[in-house]
């Protein structure tokens, strides 16, 4: 029986995070973290229902909103999610190209592309509900012919075809199911964040960071460029409490550029850092692959800010990267993330997706999960990033056993917030922004 999508709901979802410092880096210092929280509604008799979000910081979310809406009245009410989910990639192409005057207004980048990634991701969560499954359950038990359908291909095919998308999966369907019971005993390797924001005090990195090895992380992420004396001064501070055996990685969150970036790694090269995240301008794909041929053997991880699949595309393409970054809500939702996560996959470049903000995480373990059962493969340099707060507002929050993300069991994609915390952080009318009035 066919699940008509009946509304699309939307709303503004703000919390007051600049209040504690959570979030800030050298570029973003006062950062509310911020969804825009999209509601399919059905006409099911159980009351069926698809929720996606997309991440912003705060100011803006509003426009995101406005986009949402604008889409789904063209391209989601009165639709089937059997005639979306059939040919997915197709569908994907429309929303994304299908109108040329909301197209000028990306094309497939900034506001109108998140508001794409929270419809789309909405898509994929009442998918995974109706077939009551994980969103990575979902993915791991497709065909590699079904899997492929789901994907745009548009501007890519000079990196990779659908031919050869298939035929990767095929190879990699040998161990799928040994691999998936493994995830399920020891869950996914993670790394956190929460010891490393710029606004925290040294006194207080110092003993989050001393929790977090208490807590069994291996690895752990320090934010830099502010500036590069105390960069400095922190990195020591988190070797003293890490040891050497620990990986340590540092994130400059766009701040330098192409020579400076070189030279202060050079100078914090002596701390051993794993990689160096986002260098340089996150849209400068020869600057990252200049960096990174300078400042070897450390790594260059980005994409968190990497707007569309042609920007992996050319990522890969010059070398730029050591680790792929992709953002689940900046790409246009899943289907662009599948295609990026194949191109990783045939460049060998491992996936590492971007979990800061509120939602992120949720999604990014059900992507590092599939990718590992059903594309990659493989556990080398992969790592999943981890900040440890909002998570308490979702209805299946993430579970971490020792600095490991075990599998999600709910089905959808693990984006469901609870009523009473939409109700209290919905900006500006919810009880939370209402007492700041």
């Amino acid at each position: 029986m066919s699940t008509l999508i009946t509304r699309v709901a939307v709303r503004d979802i703000r919390f007051p995070t600049s209040r504690s410092m959570d979030g800030s880096d050298a570029m973003n210092s006062t950062s509310d973290y911020s969804a825009t929280y999209v509601t399919l509604h059905t006409d099911s008799d159980d009351g069926l229902q698809g929720q996606g979000l997309t991440f912003t910081i705060g100011r803006g979310n509003d426009l995101c909103v406005a986009a949402v809406k604008e889409l789904a009245k063209l391209f989601v009410t009165g639709r089937t999610l059997e005639s979306i989910t059939s040919n997915f990639g197709a569908y994907w192409h429309e929303i994304v190209a299908g109108d040329c005057q909301l197209r000028w207004v990306g094309p497939e980048k900034g506001v109108v592309h998140l508001a794409t990634a929270a419809i789309i991701n909405a898509l994929w969560d009442l998918w995974a509900k109706k077939e009551g499954k994980p969103v990575w359950k979902l993915l791991a038990d497709m065909s590699p012919e079904e899997l492929v359908r789901c994907v745009d291909f548009t501007f890519i095919t000079d990196a990779l075809t659908p031919q050869e998308a298939i035929a990767m999966l095929r190879r990699a369907a040998p161990g799928k199911a040994e691999r998936e019971q493994q995830m399920l005993r020891e869950g996914y390797p993670g790394y956190t964040t929460a010891a490393g924001w710029l606004g925290y005090s040294e006194e207080k990195m110092r003993r989050l960071a001393r929790e977090a090895v208490e807590a069994g992380w291996t690895h752990l992420k320090q934010k830099v460029g502010a500036d590069i004396e105390q960069d400095m001064r922190r990195a020591q501070i988190l070797r003293e409490e890490l040891g050497w055996d620990r990986k340590l990685m540092m994130d400059a969150n766009q701040t330098w550029d192409v020579d400076e970036a070189v030279s202060n790694m050079r100078r914090l090269a002596e701390f051993d850092p794993w990689w160096i995240e986002e260098p340089t301008s996150p849209d400068d794909v020869l600057g990252h692959a200049a960096i990174r041929q300078r400042i070897h053997p450390i790594g260059v991880a980005t994409g968190e800010h990497a707007h569309n699949r042609v920007m992996f595309k050319q990522f890969f393409q010059a070398g730029a990267m050591d680790f792929c970054q992709l953002d689940p809500a900046r790409l246009g939702g899943l289907n662009e993330v599948l295609a990026v996560v194949l191109m990783a996959a045939k460049f060998g470049v491992p996936v590492c997706p971007h979990g800061g903000g509120v939602g992120l995480c949720q999604y990014s373990q059900n992507i590092v999960l599939f990718d590992y059962i059903a594309v990659s493969a493989s556990l080398e340099k992969r790592v999943l990033e981890y900040v440890d707060h909002l998570h308490e507002n979702f209805l299946e929050p993430i579970v971490i056993r020792r600095g490991r993300y075990m599998p999600p069991q709910q089905p959808g994609y693990s984006v469901t917030m609870k009523q009473s915390s939409l109700e209290h952080f919905e900006y500006p009318n919810g009880s939370e922004w209402q007492d700041q009035h």
